[in-house]
C-alpha cells in the first residue's frame, strides 16, 4: 500500500482546486473503472478519485475543474500515476483553503453518455 504523508512522517490534508482536459476516447474505460469498483477499491486514495469525478465540472470543451483532497507533499502524485495520467491530461493542482463549486456542465453525467451502449 503507498500512504502520501508529509516530509515530517505525519499525514497533513491537503485540498486542491484541479484543472485538467480529459481524453474523450478514453472516457468509456474511465467510466468503467469509476463504476465497477477498480478506482474505488484503490487504496489509499480510490475512494476520493471516485468522488473527485462525481464532482468534476466540464468547463470548456474539453477541460473539467474538481476540488480534491490529498495528502502527498507532491499534489495528487499517486492519484496521477495510478488512475488520472492514463485519462486526463495537462493537470493542475492549487491549494485551497476550502472546496468549492465549479460552473458547468456535470462531468459524471458527459461519462455516462459517451458509455450508454449503442
Amino acid at each position: 500500500m503507498v500512504l502520501c504523508c508529509a516530509s515530517n512522517g505525519r499525514e497533513i490534508a491537503m485540498i486542491y482546486r484541479v484543472t485538467a482536459r480529459y481524453r474523450a476516447e478514453k472516457a468509456p474505460e474511465f467510466y468503467q473503472k469509476l463504476t465497477d469498483g477498480t478506482i474505488e477499491n484503490q487504496r489509499p486514495d480510490g475512494r476520493e478519485i471516485l468522488a473527485s469525478m462525481e464532482r468534476a465540472k466540464i468547463t470548456n470543451s474539453d477541460t473539467i475543474e474538481w476540488y480534491e483532497t490529498c495528502y502527498c507533499a507532491t499534489p495528487l502524485a499517486h492519484e496521477k500515476s495510478t488512475v488520472y495520467d492514463h485519462y486526463l491530461t495537462d493537470m493542475n493542482a492549487v491549494e485551497v483553503d476550502d472546496y468549492g463549486t465549479p460552473e458547468g456542465a456535470s462531468f459524471w453525467d458527459f461519462l455516462v453518455e459517451v458509455s450508454a451502449p449503442g
